[in-house]
């Protein structure tokens, strides 16, 4: 809702140690791909985004959006408040503030 990506992350390790140094990052999905009849290459769609990760670690904003998150795959709001209880404070919240954002359809041949 916010034209942002969000990914969670431990406090330590390769990740927040590259983010300290740098925090550029792309982002890249693509679907599954498909075949047209008769032909073995296949077809895929893939999204690029480029920005800068902004870390949240403040322990209110972290529960704030990663609740809303939740929902995505539980409605079950005790286990997403003692999940949140549980590992917040453990928590890296990273989000994508997105600069720029490119797309291209592949045949791989």
């Amino acid at each position: 809702e916010d034209g942002c990506i969000y990914f969670h992350s431990g406090k330590k390790g390769h990740r927040p140690d590259a983010l300290k140094r740098n925090d550029k990052v792309s982002f890249c999905v693509y679907d599954e791909g498909y075949k047209n009849e008769g032909e073995w290459a296949l077809n895929i769609k893939s999204v690029i985004v480029f920005g800068k990760i902004e870390v949240i670690d403040e322990i209110s904003e972290i529960s704030r959006i990663v609740t809303k998150l939740s929902y995505k795959f539980t409605q079950d709001e005790d286990y997403i408040n003692r999940e949140i209880e549980l590992y917040a404070d453990k928590t890296d919240l990273l989000k994508l503030n997105i600069e720029h954002i490119c797309g291209k359809k592949v045949k791989e041949e």
